[in-house]
């Protein structure tokens, strides 16, 4: 505290004070006394109480919790003596003790008959608040302060005089322990009594938020608490009370249902107002454009408020125009702002049915005015799955190369698909474009020739060729032809006598000729046949060497005709 100047005692002054001396020769120790102040001077306080030397008393005894110090020279104040003459001759005071055995004094009082005392709360402590109580220190249980328990944060109590009742106090430890909710309680019995006798269903009145919970917000009406459930707060769709609502809030509720019996309320928030779907505005009809708002996304569908007062809700084959659009959430955020088309109005769920692709025109319909079929083009890959992977065509048009249209060869097809990933680059061409089923079919194998229709063209079928043998088993042979040609030699086909068809006849290696029968699109194989080359040796040896009139067995020309082949 500054220094402050101080007030010259003149010489009638001192004979006052030298004759109030005389005059107190009576002053006990342990007693309280009226002193005045001489002087103060670096936060000590000197205090003249009539005996033959001043008390000193440190200035902090002369405040209040969260006030400063008003004290000027010649002020007088009660003080307590505690002695009169110390060891060092000097007179010890205490203003503190003077204010606490009166304020005791007056407090034990209020305890004994009941009576409200007056506080202060100066400061906030754990479990609960101290209490200043004229000079005196209380404590004020957290669980002491309100009634209703809709006090947010206690910092706002402080500093502030507060109406108490004393619970109990203990002089000899210095305890005092005091209520603000007992007084709350009575003057809460006394406001729901006169709240009773007035409320009806349809009743009007203000209340304060006590409590929110997932179902509803509880709302304290002064005497007594009434839920709005809700499906009562808004007219539109919240996902919970603390999006419109915030604990002590002011609001007015209207009474919807009383139950005198259990004192029960049931109140609404929405029902002040009228209900927006009575009466449609204008721009809500079928196939109106408006704006709207993102509420919440979940994994199927948008939740939208139109005009702030309907709600909508768009699913997720609503949203682009492609076949699988993605998450919904990487496409939109909560509060974002959309243009939507009204599609349906359900008013029995009070509803509006929306789509945002329907606000753009379909681009199917004019994709065949930029591709055609045979077509080839560069892309991107934007999707993979088990069975193939989805390329980019148009912005909201994405095509399927199915995994056997990934390469010729079946047995590449897998591993092909494996090594794919989101974003790689591929060039593609068009097999199919079905606008009805808005479908797009593509590949890339067939950017290059089949290998076999390669070969075919060159081999056709019936025609003879030469392979080698590289798998055989009691079925069949396997013979490669040329690079990822290969051809099967069923057992059947291996030769016109049934003795003679057997694949143990064969090795892994060996050189055979026969007869292309046909093709295997399934397995990409050709079927072959060496059986098929002695029907035809057959057929020419007997044009050649033979008639039905000759007499000569077939063995007989058929060992001649080997004989000049050898």
């Amino acid at each position: 505290m500054e220094k402050t100047e101080q007030k010259k005692i003149t010489n009638s002054d001192y004979e006052m004070l030298i004759s109030k001396s005389l005059e107190n020769k009576s002053i006990r120790e342990k007693t309280i006394v009226n002193g005045n102040v001489i002087s103060f001077e670096n936060d000590i306080v000197t205090i003249d109480v009539g005996l033959k030397s001043e008390g000193r008393i440190p200035l902090s005894e002369f405040t209040r919790p969260g006030q400063k110090p008003e004290i000027n020279v010649g002020d007088t104040f009660e003080v307590y003596v505690e002695n009169i003459d110390n060891s060092n001759g000097e007179t010890v005071l205490s203003r503190e003790k003077a204010v606490k055995q009166k304020a005791w004094n007056t407090l034990q009082d209020s305890f004994d008959n009941n009576k409200v005392v007056t506080g202060t709360p100066f400061n906030r402590v754990k479990g609960g608040m101290s209490v200043d109580l004229n000079g005196v220190v209380a404590f004020l249980p957290g669980s002491q302060i309100d009634a209703r328990q809709i006090i947010k944060d206690t910092k706002e109590l402080l500093n502030k005089p507060l109406d108490l009742m004393i619970l109990k106090m203990d002089k000899f430890r210095g305890n005092i322990v005091v209520s603000r909710k007992a007084i709350s309680e009575v003057e809460l019995k006394e406001q729901k009594k006169e709240l009773l006798s007035s409320i009806k269903e349809g009743s009007i009145i203000e209340g304060k938020v006590k409590n929110l919970t997932d179902y509803g917000a509880f709302i304290d009406l002064g005497g007594m608490d009434g839920l709005v459930h809700i499906t009562d707060i808004s007219w539109t769709k919240i996902n919970n009370p603390s999006d419109i609502l915030s604990l002590g809030q002011d609001i007015k509720v209207k009474v919807l249902k009383f139950d005198e019996e259990l004192s029960r309320l049931s109140l609404g928030i929405k029902q002040l107002e009228e209900n927006p779907w009575d009466d449609l505005e204008e721009n809500i009809s079928i196939n109106n454009i408006v704006s709207a708002k993102i509420n919440s996304i979940n994994d199927t569908s948008l939740n939208i408020l139109v005009n702030e007062k309907y709600d909508g809700t768009i699913t997720t084959n609503e949203l682009s125009w492609l076949k699988k659009p993605p998450h919904p959430s990487k496409l939109f955020n909560v509060g974002d702002t959309i243009s939507v088309k009204i599609t349906e109005i359900d008013e029995e769920k009070r509803k509006l049915i929306c789509s945002i692709k329907q606000t753009k025109e379909n681009p199917w319909s004019k994709l065949t005015d930029q591709f055609n079929v045979n077509d080839s083009f560069e892309t991107e890959v934007v999707n993979i799955v088990d069975f193939g992977i989805f390329v980019k065509v148009h912005e909201e048009i994405d095509g399927m190369v199915h995994v056997s249209d990934l390469n010729w060869d079946e047995k590449e097809c897998e591993k092909i698909l494996a090594s794919y990933k989101k974003g790689d680059k591929v060039k593609v061409k068009i097999l199919e474009i079905n606008v009805d089923k808005e479908r797009i079919s593509l590949g890339i194998k067939q950017l290059s020739n089949d290998p076999i229709q390669n070969f075919i063209e060159t081999n056709p079928i019936k025609s003879k060729v030469t392979g080698k043998i590289t798998e055989l088993n009691e079925k069949f042979l396997k013979v490669e032809l040329n690079d990822q040609i290969y051809g099967l030699i069923k057992k059947i086909n291996l030769s016109r006598d049934k003795n003679e068809q057997k694949t143990d006849r064969f090795a892994v290696g060996e050189q055979v000729d026969s007869i292309i029968l046909s093709v295997d699109q399934k397995s990409r194989s050709l079927n072959l046949s060496i059986k098929e080359i002695e029907i035809i040796d057959e057929k020419e040896a007997m044009s050649k060497y033979g008639s039905s009139d000759s007499g000569a067995s077939l063995g007989d020309i058929l060992g001649s005709v080997l004989k000049k082949k050898k």
